[in-house]
């Protein structure tokens, strides 16, 4: 892919912001018009009014005319778009399945088989294409690996999604993150996408920051979180040693997953499933520690940043980069530690 200039990611960035922006509120009135509301009847719902749904399809509209509108009118390849699509189609598709269960509530293990096979297509793309940016030299192990990465942090960004803004500006930092790292190594496309994905979760933060007047529901969460995940298995940071190499991604997606990690562990010690929802989560937790939701949202965001810009640091630096890995496992020992230790339910 041709070499793209900063002031063409300045483009994809302030338009997807404003598409985002204009569809987002459309949406709203669809979802109140129809009925697509989440409201809060079940136990773990932390809003006390109705909140419409259909956030989630002004971002996934939004980055896909973005995406495609942009190959089409640069005169991209068929492979550019075959690329492109590597990316978007399993993101889309389950961005769907969130959709569905948005309005019906599947069941989890149907959400799990979709979350599969989105997991699978992606695996045998890369390995067909040799575009995963960490291969470990072995396919089998590449293509489990990429299977369980794609799932697990496709929840990890559904089970962040909990509170007003929360996965929203999560996302943002984390696309942030990619999109320096890509850049600086010359990985265009994918620093062209990352970018495009951080203006639409600005653009959406307007509207679902605290107090949120719409969510992007499952839909909005699970293409995100797929996305993102294969972003992060495209990324080649280009640095010495597997070890640091394979700390990057995990650098960029620590605070998701950390909120995964102390969510599923303490359900299963109080043999609850973990599929289930509950006020287990980081958000839940800071505002029983006395923080308001807006409080909670900016301690989140910062966290995010500040291990985005650990994962940056690494990749781009010339001197030593264990201490910063050091630093930053020493941290989130801490902070599991911490969450951990604080009530999982009210």
């Amino acid at each position: 892919m041709q070499v793209i200039q900063g002031i063409d990611y300045f483009y994809l960035f302030e338009v997807t912001f404003f598409i985002v922006g204009f569809l987002t509120p459309i949406m709203r009135k669809i979802a109140i018009r129809t009925e697509f509301i989440d409201h809060p009847t079940d136990s773990h719902k932390t809003h006390q009014t109705p909140i419409p749904y259909l956030g989630g399809v002004a971002i996934i509209s939004g980055i896909l005319i973005v995406s495609y509108g942009g190959l089409i009118l640069n005169n991209r390849s068929e492979g550019d778009i075959s690329v492109a699509s590597s990316l978007l189609i399993p993101a889309t598709f389950l961005g769907i399945i969130g959709l569905l269960d948005d309005r019906k509530s599947l069941p989890p293990l149907r959400r799990f088989v979709a979350q599969s096979i989105a997991g699978i297509f992606t695996a045998i793309s890369l390995l067909a294409t040799n575009s995963v940016g960490n291969p470990s030299g072995n396919h089998v192990i590449d293509l489990l690996i990429t299977i369980v990465w794609v799932v697990g942090i496709s929840n990890s960004i559904n089970f962040f999604d909990n509170l007003d803004g929360g996965a929203a500006g999560a996302v943002a930092a984390i696309s942030f993150g990619i999109f320096l790292i890509a850049h600086s190594n010359g990985q265009y496309f994918i620093a062209a996408l990352s970018i495009t994905n951080f203006g639409a979760m600005l653009g959406f933060l307007i509207w679902n920051k605290s107090p949120a007047r719409i969510y992007m529901g499952d839909a909005g969460s699970l293409f995100l979180g797929t996305l993102v995940a294969v972003l992060v298995l495209r990324l080649d940071p280009e640095v010495e040693g597997k070890f640091t190499s394979f700390s990057i991604p995990l650098l960029l997606l620590a605070i998701p997953i950390l909120d995964t990690s102390v969510a599923v562990l303490t359900r299963i010690i109080r043999r609850v499933s973990p599929f289930q929802g509950g006020r287990d989560h980081l958000s839940h937790r800071l505002i029983r520690r006395g923080f308001t939701k807006r409080q909670s949202a900016y301690a989140l965001w910062s966290l995010c940043t500040l291990y985005s810009g650990i994962a940056v640091i690494v990749a781009t630096t010339t001197s030593d980069t264990k201490f910063f890995i050091g630093i930053a496992i020493a941290f989130w020992i801490a902070l599991f530690t911490l969450f951990i230790k604080t009530a999982d339910t009210e």
